[in-house]
């Protein structure tokens, strides 16, 4: 028994395996589960990987890398994506509020991930208020900007 007086084996992972598989104990519709009964089914989309399909064609994705093909741990990276702003559209730094079409850039660098947008095929780019953050990962660039996507891309409204 364990020290929390659950049976079985001590959870080892977050819902998610190296290999991009459901962890065994994952819970239904959450993605994880930390010392609860194993699940009977996996959960689509609990065995994430950090190169899982994020909104983010590869042709998108401009990885730094050495010698192995991977990425280089602090070297600079950046993923984009053409959105939709929904209602109220994003706040920038620079110019207060960007509407309609517009790309949205992730880049990685020095431990850091920083959001900027602008105007679908314009030249100028703009900080998004509040997008930079910490990211000593480079392999979560992608989570994160599928995440930015998911949240910024409204075209319905």
């Amino acid at each position: 028994m364990s020290e929390r007086g659950v049976t079985g084996p001590k959870p080892t992972t977050a819902g998610m395996t190296a290999d991009g598989e459901a962890a065994p104990g994952v819970a239904p519709g959450a993605g994880m589960n930390a010392d609860g009964p194993p699940a009977t089914t996996a959960v689509p989309g609990a065995g994430m990987q950090a190169d899982a399909d994020s909104g983010v064609s590869a042709s998108e994705r401009t990885p730094a890398v050495a010698g192995g093909g991977a990425a280089v741990a602090g070297a600079p990276q950046s993923r984009t994506t053409d959105i939709v702003a929904g209602p109220g559209g994003v706040m920038t730094d620079e110019v207060g509020v960007v509407t309609g079409e517009l790309t949205l850039r992730s880049d990685y660098a020095d431990g850091h991930v920083t959001l900027t947008v602008q105007y679908k095929d314009a030249d100028e780019w703009y900080g998004v208020t509040g997008g930079r953050a910490a990211l000593p990962d480079p392999a979560g660039l992608d989570a994160v900007h599928g995440i930015a996507v998911g949240l910024l891309h409204r075209p319905e409204g």
